[in-house]
């Protein structure tokens, strides 16, 4: 692999699955990160931005993953628990990897959630599903300097309501064919991946 042939130690691969795109690589996925050292990341298909037809139609569940995953890996929970990572691990019981799964469809953690992006056009998100930013480059070129731009960054952080999975979660009724409202969100391309 290049990255390792670049100097990379710990690999993370993630992979977004999709039902009837990429579900039926689970297990091909899994052998390849174990093969080559890297943890896997299985991350549910979210609504992020609103380009990508979001449906639960085509959403693999978190326990459905893992199911599938433990039909063929022996699995052990990681002991420490999650935190405000976005993962919950796994560690094969053989020592070859770990393995992880973002839930953030069927069980959202935007209580515990830590993560902010910063866009390339200066705009500090304090969430994945967000609809704007607060401009930071703005601050920058009219001169602020660096305690301002922390105290901006922490007020907009203690200010933060944002809680969209849950409050998406708390929608989903019944998942089979539930689609994303028609709420405005920034492009993955435009947050980072």
């Amino acid at each position: 692999m290049a990255a390792r042939a670049a100097g990379f130690e710990r690999i993370k691969l993630n992979s977004v699955l999709q039902r009837g795109v990429n579900d039926g690589e689970i297990d091909d996925l899994v052998r390849f990160a174990r093969a080559h050292g890297c943890d896997l990341r299985f991350i549910e298909f979210m609504d992020v931005g609103t380009a990508n037809a979001w449906t639960t139609d085509r959403l693999v569940p978190a326990a459905e993953i893992l199911t599938r995953v433990r039909a063929a890996w022996d699995l052990e929970p990681v002991s420490e628990p999650r935190g405000n990572a976005p993962a919950e691990t796994w560690r094969f019981r053989d020592g070859r990897g770990e393995l992880g799964v973002i839930a953030s469809v069927t069980a959202p953690f935007c209580g515990n959630c830590s993560r902010a992006r910063l866009t390339a056009e200066g705009q500090f998100v304090t969430c994945l599903f967000a609809a704007s930013g607060t401009d930071l480059k703005g601050l920058l070129r009219g001169g602020a300097g660096d305690e301002a731009i922390r105290e901006a960054i922490a007020r907009v952080w203690a200010a933060r309501t944002d809680r969209y999975s849950e409050e998406r979660f708390a929608d989903l009724t019944n998942l089979d064919g539930y689609q994303a409202a028609g709420r405005d969100r920034l492009e993955m391309i435009r947050l980072g991946g």
